[in-house]
């Protein structure tokens, strides 16, 4: 469907589109990966516990994809990240998490490895411990991306605040 509009192009902005093409990054197509939804919100460690817990006193995250800033510690606020990638693998990639909390106007920026083959996966992204202070804590903005080992974008999604401009010079002083 998409290549049949293409055709339809005159050829200069054929070219322009096929030039276009040729410029993005190697490897994976940032159109190959995507952000099915992100959903920030605070969780308990009572959250993660599963009856099988009760058994063998280990954690048991199924299918799930479970990265934490302090991993012992599974209370935080957590972006919920349902990635599509059917053809492409995550192995060297990693999560680039920058966040504007109530108690500084800089954002503070996270990593967090992906490592995970081809296909659909449920990133569980926690800021836990010393890194978030608790439930009644919410982010003020936060941009989450998905970046391949050589740094560039696979999939990004931003809240509503982090997209605004920054205000002029001479409205900061009046």
């Amino acid at each position: 469907m998409i290549l049949r509009r293409l055709l339809r192009l005159p050829r200069p902005a054929l070219l322009l589109a096929a030039l276009g093409a040729l410029g993005s990054a190697p490897g994976a197509a940032a159109a190959d990966v995507e952000f099915v939804r992100v959903w920030p919100e605070w969780h308990a460690a009572v959250d993660f516990t599963r009856i099988s817990e009760y058994f063998d006193h280990q954690e048991n995250l199924g299918d799930r994809e479970v990265r934490r800033s302090h991993p012992k510690d599974r209370a935080g606020f957590y972006f919920f990240t349902r990635v599509k990638h059917p053809n492409v693998s995550l192995l060297g990639a990693k999560f680039v998490l920058r966040i504007v909390t109530p108690n500084s106007p800089d954002p503070v920026q996270y990593t967090f490895p992906a490592a995970v083959g081809a296909g659909e996966h449920l990133f569980e992204i926690g800021l836990t411990g010393s890194d978030w202070s608790g439930r009644k804590e919410h982010p003020v903005a936060w941009q989450l991306e998905l970046v391949d080992e050589g740094g560039h974008i696979l999939a990004q999604a931003q809240s509503v605040l982090w997209a605004l401009p920054e205000p002029p010079a001479a409205a900061l002083r009046g």
